[in-house]
């Protein structure tokens, strides 16, 4: 065997065409691209179906997985109740409503006991009032006694009526009839002489200016105007009010109008 010749189990080295670089023979570049080519094409292929499987999955997952629901109530508005929805009265309404009882004399006795024995019969809209006519709270009823009363002792009444007693202090005289102060008629000044102030202020219109000084020289300050009585006014009694200014002077009751 000639040294220059190669084995026979080797492949013939060819010189590679004019403008190719040398190196290894083409068939061994060729043995090495293309097993590369197809290493990087089959990891390629396994990486895409890994990571498709990924999301395949994660896809199954997020629609696998239960949402929340979110109920929306409407509120509708009530509708007003019709005349026809009303229900009717009971036998036993009826019956409370019809109720009656005899009016007792409350007269002489005091506004608590009367309240009292009032309530007991099955009355129970009660009122009072100052019968002397000075307009002052009866705001401790054991401390006043009844003079009179609005419904006639005796009287048979539907137990919803209203029992109103006029009233004075224990240590004072029922006066012969209530005295209520008078009201100012066709826009004319009433006569208010020996009236409380408070009554003749709460009979005139609220709108009035009205101005209250001490008659005596002491000058005091008209505080609790219940418990002053006036001595003179103007505009006099029976001139025409029209809006003008009232102007009182009053001393405390007891006590003499100079």
């Amino acid at each position: 065997m000639s040294h220059n010749e190669p084995p026979a189990d080797q492949p013939t080295f060819i010189a590679p065409p004019a403008g190719q670089p040398a190196g290894k023979p083409g068939w061994a570049r060729k043995r090495i691209a293309v097993p590369a080519a197809l290493l990087i094409f089959f990891v390629g292929v396994g990486i895409g179906s890994s990571g498709d499987n990924g999301q395949e999955k994660t896809s199954a997952d997020a629609k696998a997985e239960p949402r929340p629901t979110v109920t929306v109530t409407e509120t509708v508005g009530a509708e007003p109740a019709k005349a026809d929805d009303a229900k009717p009265a009971t036998d036993d309404e009826r019956a409370a409503a019809d109720e009656k009882a005899t009016v007792p004399d409350f007269v002489g006795m005091g506004l608590q006991s009367a309240q009292d024995k009032a309530q007991e019969l099955g009355f129970f809209h009660l009122t009072s009032h100052d019968a002397l006519g000075r307009d002052r709270m009866q705001a401790f009823d054991r401390n006043w006694k009844v003079c009179g009363q609005n419904v006639k002792a005796g009287t048979s009444a539907s137990t919803d009526t209203e029992l109103d007693f006029g009233t004075v202090k224990l240590a004072e005289d029922c006066p012969a009839k209530d005295e209520k102060p008078p009201a100012a008629r066709d826009g004319k000044m009433p006569d208010f002489t020996g009236k409380s102030v408070k009554a003749a202020r709460g009979a005139l219109d609220s709108g009035t200016s009205l101005t209250v000084e001490d008659a005596s020289p002491e000058g005091r300050w008209v505080l609790v105007e219940s418990n002053w009585q006036v001595c003179t006014q103007q505009p006099a009694a029976g001139e025409t009010l029209n809006g003008r200014p009232v102007t009182f002077t009053a001393v405390k009751f007891g006590e003499t109008c100079p």
